[in-house]
């Protein structure tokens, strides 16, 4: 037998959804990593007590216990893996794994017991179900009931809400043991330290931050939130591209919830210019004893830095920062576009991370495969894609193709995948790579495109050498050019014959006089929905310029769904009705006919011709509409 037995595609219990993952048994520790968000949990062999393999949902399931009081169950395994972990508990970690039967007989009568963090309801010696009482938000007694609220998830199709159980009236035993357990958070005592009117990128805007041993409480002006550290998976610490402010970013699973909206990241920006002295709420042998050294009593230094020390502490977990990736400018981070917002992505040693609308991390081992391709709008910039295994692909798009170079060498340092590889080294380094990145691929359009162009210029160097003709005689062209020039080979071999072409001028059209009086036309969707949204682009993107807000606002109306563009719709139609009523009404009453008619007009001039005429001449002109004719006056005098 080997030295570790590992196993795929098995599944963990989280707040009711089933998290997949690879176990691992090792001679020292037993470890489990979840696909989904990549969070570790080490159990030491030593610590091993007890080893229980079941029949459950998913096949068959393994519940280990340790000597701490911890309780993991995995799910998952076949029938015949029992023989061969059995076998392996025995030889390294001198534990037999036992097997235990669930009770399926469906009643609601039995015995509670509590097993460290587990709550168990059993009816005939055989558990029928196990609760983890970490899942419970809250414990409310009645008369004679208990009732169990659990922490909901939002991934789960299926929450279970609520537990009852009765007990005798008067007892408070069964609900003292699982508060005592239970993970409900009460701001009792007083916090260890208090931050004030940080400023928050997510959720937006400035809260006071209460640093609890057990949780942290976020206090704003309209909103309030506890965040407890068992929730924390990652800890950043990102410099933004200006040198002058830095990003402190939490990981947290689940999210913070305000209504349907869930907050997976933390963000933080502080200027690296503001200075904190900060003094716990403890005495220095309590500090002592909890965080042994990490943190003291009285610390002083930058704000991000104190915000940062304390967090690592209470939280347990390194803060992550950037690793050797220097782009073009210098900087640790590549300014790029995702979705409809303007960011920064930060390439890490061990995945990527953009900031910050909406806030994203890649972990490598997640990544599938990456792609370099040419930016839609310009040659200037280029697209970065990255596809998970799961499917799902993240487009950052308008980066600077001078960052190129660094982000191609970084990404096959790392061994990424990347899916046109082959055709990216042979242009790498050259200054066109992105014009030419796809020369593999024949562009019929562009190549139409080019040749037009070039039959233009030819005719109009035919017209400026000669102003008679508009047509272009390629055998002529060559033969005049030779007999000025001299190069008549070199000529040739620029400008091969081409198709005689008439460029034939364009005339100019006629404008409509405008009438000022009339109804302005409506708007359409798109514009009522811009002008309702210009402002919250400009908060979001200050110093923005004009050309930008109308190229952020595309993008966002692009990313808008049917259901949020009907609203926009629906007051273009009705504009468009008011347009309609508003026109026949100033057409009732006289309007857009004060705009000359031809007809009209050519009276007029004829008119005043007539006046100019008699009086010089003496010649008499008569008008009709049909006809005009000349009469010579009688009695009309030279002059």
């Amino acid at each position: 037998m080997g030295d570790t037995l590992e196993f795929s595609d098995i599944y963990q219990e989280v707040k009711g959804s089933w998290n997949d993952g690879r176990l691992r048994f090792g001679r020292q520790s037993v470890v489990y990593k979840s696909s989904k968000t990549g969070k570790v949990d080490s159990i030491p062999a030593a610590e091993l007590s007890q080893a229980q393999w079941r029949r459950v949902c998913l096949g068959q399931g393994i519940k280990l216990t340790t000597s701490t009081g911890h309780i993991y169950k995995y799910d998952g395994f076949r029938d015949t893996d029992f023989e061969k972990i059995s076998e392996y508990f025995k030889a390294h970690y001198k534990v037999e794994l036992s097997e235990k039967e669930l009770c399926v007989k469906g009643w609601n009568w039995g015995t509670t017991k509590f097993s460290g963090p587990l709550l168990s309801f059993e009816v005939s010696d055989s558990p029928a179900f196990e609760i983890p009482l970490a899942s419970v938000s809250q414990c409310a007694t009645g008369k004679n009931e208990v009732t169990l609220e659990f922490h909901q998830n939002d991934e789960a199709e299926v929450s279970l809400m609520e537990v009852r159980f009765y007990v005798p009236p008067g007892d408070t035993v069964f609900r003292d043991r699982v508060l005592s357990k239970a993970d409900v958070i009460q701001a009792t005592g007083d916090a260890v330290c208090i931050f004030k009117e940080l400023q928050c990128l997510t959720p937006r805007g400035r809260y006071d931050i209460r640093i609890y041993p057990s949780f942290l409480h976020l206090h704003g002006k309209t909103f309030d939130y506890k965040i407890p550290y068992t929730t924390v998976l990652r800890l950043f610490l990102l410099p933004h591209k200006d040198q002058r402010q830095m990003f402190f970013m939490i990981s947290l699973d689940p999210p913070i919830k305000q209504g349907q909206t869930r907050y997976h990241f933390l963000i933080l920006l502080f200027s690296k210019e503001e200075d904190l002295s900060l003094s716990l709420n403890m005495t220095e042998e309590e500090v002592e004893r909890r965080y042994g050294g990490k943190l003291s009593k009285n610390m002083s230094g930058s704000l991000y830095e104190m915000v940062g020390r304390v967090m690592k502490a209470l939280v347990n977990k390194k803060i992550t920062v950037p690793g050797n990736f220097l782009g073009h400018s210098g900087t640790q981070c590549i300014t790029c576009s995702y979705k409809a917002s303007s960011g920064l992505l930060y390439p890490l040693e061990r995945g990527f991370v953009y900031i910050h609308k909406p806030p994203v991390h890649l972990r490598f081992e997640e990544v599938s495969c990456v792609n370099f391709a040419r930016g839609t709008t310009t040659t200037r910039s280029f697209d970065f894609e990255i596809e998970t295994k799961q499917g799902t692909q993240f487009t950052f798009s308008s980066i600077e193709r001078e960052e190129y170079g660094k982000l191609f060498d970084f990404v096959t340092a790392k061994k990424l995948s990347i899916k046109n590889r082959g055709f990216k080294e042979g242009i790498k380094g050259k200054d066109d790579m992105l014009e030419d990145s796809d020369e593999d691929q024949h562009d019929a359009y562009l190549e139409r495109m080019k040749e037009e162009g070039k039959i233009r210029e030819e005719a109009n160097d035919s017209d400026d050498s000669d102003g008679e003709s508009g047509e272009y005689d390629s055998k002529a062209s060559a033969s005049d050019s030779s007999a000025e020039g001299g190069d008549s080979d070199r000529e040739k071999k620029k400008r091969p014959a081409k198709k005689a072409k008439v460029v034939k001028e364009r005339k100019p059209r006629k404008k409509k006089p405008k009438d000022s009086g009339a109804p302005k036309r409506p708007m359409s969707a798109y514009f009522l929905w811009l002008n309702a949204s210009r402002e919250s682009i400009k908060a979001e993107h200050p110093g923005i310029s004009i050309t930008e807000i109308s190229k952020r606002a595309g993008e966002m109306w692009r990313e808008l769904g049917k259901e949020q563009k009907v609203e926009w719709d629906g007051k273009a139609e009705e504009a468009k009705k008011d347009y309609e009523v508003a026109m026949r009404e100033y057409r009732e009453s006289g309007g857009g006919s004060s705009a000359p008619s031809k007809k009209h007009f050519c009276t007029c001039f004829f008119q005043h011709l007539h006046k100019a005429l008699c009086y010089c001449s003496g010649i008499d002109l008569h008008f009709s509409h049909q006809s005009t004719f000349i009469s010579r006056r009688q009695n009309a005098s030279p002059s």
